[in-house]
Formats: C-alpha cells, sequence, structure tokens
C-alpha cells in the first residue's frame, strides 16, 4: 500500500511539475496544513475520549457494563474459562464505548482462549473486533466537523446501521463457514 501511495504522489508531482509548475508548492504546502490541522483534530478528540474512557474505568462504569456482557460472551463465545471470558467482555466494552483501549483485553482473552484450545472463540473475536462497531462514532464526526461540516453528527444514525449490520452480517457468515466444515 505505501508503494501504491508513493507511486500516486510521484505521478501527480510529476504531472503538476509538468501542466502547473506554478501551483506545486503552494498545493503541496496546503495539504500539509490541513492534514496537520486533521490530526491535531483528532488527537484533541482522543484525548477527550480517552480520558473519559479512563475516568469511566475509574469509576468502575466498564467492569459493570463488562459483568452484565459476561453471560453473553460465555454463550456466544462457548468457553468456560471465566478469566477469558471476562477480558473479552472488557474488550467488547471498551470497543462498543470507543474507549480505546480494547486491545490488551482482547491479547489477554486470545490467550486465554488459545490455551482452552477454543479456536472458535478467537475467530469469533476476531470478527467482532473487526467489525468495529461503536456506539458513538466520534472519528468520523469529529472529521466532518473539522471539515466545516454544519451539521457533523449528522452521521450518527447511518453509521449506527451500518456497524450493527456490518457486525450481523460479519458474525452470520462465520457462523455460517463454521457450519460447513
Amino acid at each position: 500500500m505505501n508503494a501504491l501511495f508513493t507511486a500516486v504522489f510521484i505521478i501527480s508531482s510529476v504531472l503538476l511539475g509538468i501542466f502547473a509548475p506554478q501551483q506545486f508548492l503552494p498545493a503541496l504546502l496546503g495539504g500539509a496544513q490541513r492534514s496537520i490541522a486533521t490530526a491535531l483534530t483528532l488527537f484533541g478528540v482522543y484525548a477527550v475520549w480517552m480520558g473519559l474512557a479512563a475516568v469511566a474505568e475509574s469509576a468502575g462504569i466498564t467492569k459493570k457494563v463488562a459483568r452484565g456482557m459476561l453471560p453473553l460472551c460465555g454463550r456466544l463465545l462457548k468457553s468456560k474459562d471465566e478469566k477469558a471470558c471476562s477480558a473479552a467482555a472488557m474488550n467488547m466494552t471498551c470497543g462498543l464505548l470507543g474507549a480505546g483501549a480494547a486491545t490488551p483485553f482482547a491479547v489477554e482473552a486470545i490467550e486465554g482462549f488459545d490455551k482452552e484450545g477454543n479456536a472458535r472463540a478467537v475467530r469469533l473475536l476476531f470478527v467482532i473486533n473487526c467489525a468495529g462497531f461503536q456506539l458513538m462514532p466520534s472519528s468520523a464526526v469529529t472529521l466532518r466537523a473539522a471539515a466545516g461540516s454544519s451539521a457533523a453528527a449528522d452521521v450518527y444514525l447511518p453509521t449506527l446501521i451500518c456497524c450493527c449490520i456490518t457486525l450481523v452480517l460479519s458474525v452470520g457468515l462465520l457462523l455460517a463457514t463454521e457450519r460447513r466444515r
């Protein structure tokens, strides 16, 4: 992918240099300025969300939600390892809340499932994480706001619907392919 982006940049630079050399440097600097502004905006939003996630974790909110999800995770993942199921529940809770701290819990859960020999749970947790279901699509809203959208949060409902469809289809396809084996 890096090679593809490099090739596109080089070809675009050469073409711009040939056909409009006076616009090359302003276009390059303008793009760099917009990318830095977008990165700083996203950094600020992620810092706020990570702070809220830390407060939620300190207050025990994520653990309470994960405890509520534990029975669902045990049935869904078909695992008897309570520690691995608890880590999977924390992983899904962090992902659901957009907390950004989901990966360490996924690694812990996968290690527990591997020790148990539960490859199905590993695959299912992987697919659930790849589906990327979140209750609040903060990145999309932030990027729209940074781009000057007058209604940046209008993507909330369509994003939620798409996330639900993606999650259901992903898990459904995994379960369907497992039945064929």
